[in-house]
C-alpha cells in the first residue's frame, strides 16, 4: 500500500544531514537508485499473488489457508512499521534500507528452498518486515535526496516517485511472477530466483547511494507511538474507516482473485492471474499521479469510481465475463487509489506537526488491519458461500462503507472541525 509521506520526521533528519560518503554517486543519481530499490522490494512482496493457486493445487490449501498466508504479510508489515520503521531518523536511511533489502533476500531464499506451509508463513512475515522498513524509510530518503539535489524545487516530485514505486512495485510484482510462472520452467522457483537477482542489484545500488542522516548514537530506542489528538478524532475515524476498506479491497485482489479466476471463470493462466491483480494496483498508482483537484471533489470521484468498479466486478462474477471483471478491476483500483490519496492528505492536514508521525502510524495501522482481518474473514466465508454471493456481499458492504469518509469529511464538516480546533 502506499505512503506518500513518511511516518518519520524527515525535516529533523535533513537538519543534521550527513555529507555523502567517498565514492558515492550524486544525490540526483541516488534518488533514482533508491526509487529502484523501493520498487523492487515492493514488487517482490507482491510476487506470490499469482502463485498462491499453484501452492493450493500442490498442497491442497483451502482459500482460508491462502488468506492466512497473505495475512502473515500484514502482520510483518505492522510489526515493522511500529518497531523499526522510524529508527532511520537516527540510525541512517541507507543502513535501514540495506537491512530491509537483505530481509527481502532472506524471504526469497526461504521461498526457494523451503516449500511447505510453515515456510510460506515465515517468508511472508519476513517480507512484511522488509516492506514496513522500506515504505517509511525510502519515502523519507527520496524526499531528502531530492531536497539536496534540487533545494529550491517542490516536494511533489519526490512524493510522486514514492507513490509510483510503492503501488507501481506492488502492481509489477504479480505481473512478472505470473509471466514467469506461465512461460518459464519451475514456476514455484524461477520467479524467486529472478527477484533475488533484482534485489541483489538493489543492494549494490543502495551501497552507492549517499546517506542523508548522521548517525546519532545517543538516541534511546523507542517504539513508534500511535496517537490521535482529541479534537481530530472524529474526522480521523472517518478517514481510518476508508483506509480499512481500501486495504481490504487490495487484499482481496491479492489473496482471493487468482483462485476465483481459475475456478469460477475457468481461467487457469498464471499470467492472467498476475495481470488482473496487477491492473488493480497499477490503476491505483495512476490515480495517485493524476491531477489534483479540491479534496472533496477527488474524494467523491474516488468513492463513486470504486463503487462502480465493485458493481462491475459483481456482474462479471455472476455472468462469468472476464472482460467485464477486468474493467471492474481497473475502475476499482483507480477509485480506491484516488480516494486513498485524499484520505492520506486529510490525515496529514489534520495532524499537528509535532505528532504527525503518531497520527500517520494510527492511520496505517487501520489500513493494515483491513489488509488482514477482513480478508481472513472473507476466506472463511468463501468456504460457506458461492463466489458470486461472496463477491456481491463484499462489494455491497465495501461500497456502502466508502460513503462514510465522503459524508463525514465534506467541506462543511471540515470547516466545523477547523473552528473547533482553533
Amino acid at each position: 500500500m502506499t505512503v506518500t509521506e513518511s511516518v518519520t520526521t524527515p525535516a529533523r533528519s535533513v537538519a543534521r544531514a550527513a555529507q555523502p560518503p567517498v565514492g558515492a554517486v550524486s544525490h540526483g543519481v541516488g534518488f533514482w537508485l533508491v526509487g529502484y530499490a523501493f520498487t523492487v522490494v515492493m514488487a517482490f512482496a507482491a510476487m506470490p499473488t499469482p502463485l498462491y493457486i499453484l501452492y493450493a493445487q500442490r498442497d491442497h490449501f483451502s482459500s482460508l489457508v491462502i488468506t492466512c498466508v497473505f495475512a502473515a504479510y500484514a502482520v510483518g508489515v505492522v510489526a515493522s512499521l511500529f518497531l523499526v520503521g522510524h529508527i532511520s531518523d537516527w540510525v541512517g536511511r541507507r543502513r535501514m534500507l540495506l537491512s530491509a533489502t537483505m530481509l527481502a533476500l532472506l524471504a526469497g531464499l526461504i521461498f526457494s528452498v523451503w516449500t511447505n506451509l510453515p515456510a510460506l508463513l515465515v517468508a511472508r512475515v519476513v517480507s512484511g518486515l522488509a516492506v514496513g522498513i522500506v515504505t517509511t524509510t525510502a519515502t523519507a530518503h527520496l524526499g531528502e535526496l531530492h531536497a539536496r539535489h534540487r533545494p529550491a524545487a517542490s516536494t511533489r516530485r519526490a512524493q510522486t516517485v514514492a507513490a509510483a514505486a510503492n503501488l507501481g512495485g506492488i502492481g509489477l510484482g504479480p505481473l512478472l511472477a505470473g509471466l514467469l510462472a506461465q512461460f518459464a520452467p519451475d514456476p514455484l522457483l524461477t520467479p524467486y530466483l529472478v527477484s533475488e537477482a533484482l534485489l541483489a542489484v538493489a543492494v549494490i545500488a543502495l551501497a552507492l547511494t549517499p546517506e542523508t542522516v548522521t548517525r546519532d548514537a545517543s538516541t534511546t530506542y523507542r517504539m513508534q507511538r500511535i496517537a490521535v489528538p482529541r479534537q481530530a478524532r472524529a474526522p480521523f475515524a472517518a478517514a481510518a474507516i476508508g483506509a480499512t476498506v481500501i486495504f481490504t479491497i487490495f487484499g482481496v485482489f491479492s489473496a482471493l482473485v487468482p483462485g476465483f479466476l481459475a475456478g469460477t471463470l475457468h481461467q487457469p493462466s498464471h499470467a492472467l492471474a498476475g495481470a488482473v491483480a496487477s491492473i488493480v494496483f497499477l490503476s491505483a498508482a495512476a490515480a495517485q499521479l493524476s491531477r489534483r483537484r479540491a479534496q472533496h471533489i477527488d474524494r467523491l470521484a474516488g468513492a463513486i469510481t470504486a463503487a462502480a468498479g465493485l458493481a462491475l466486478l459483481t456482474i462479471g462474477t455472476w455472468t462469468a465475463q472476464l472482460p467485464l471483471f477486468a474493467v471492474g478491476a481497473i475502475a476499482t483500483g483507480a477509485g480506491a487509489g484516488l480516494l486513498f490519496r485524499t484520505l492520506l492528505a486529510t490525515v496529514i492536514d489534520m495532524a499537528p506537526p509535532g505528532s504527525r508521525g503518531e497520527v500517520l502510524a494510527a492511520f496505517f495501522l487501520a489500513g493494515y488491519v483491513g489488509l488482514a482481518v477482513p480478508v481472513v474473514a472473507l476466506g472463511v466465508l468463501d468456504q460457506l458461500l458461492s463466489t458470486s454471493v461472496l463477491m456481491t456481499v463484499f462489494a455491497t458492504v465495501a461500497a456502502a462503507i466508502l460513503i462514510v469518509p465522503v459524508r463525514a469529511l465534506r467541506p462543511s464538516s471540515r470547516r466545523h472541525h477547523a473552528e473547533v480546533v482553533s
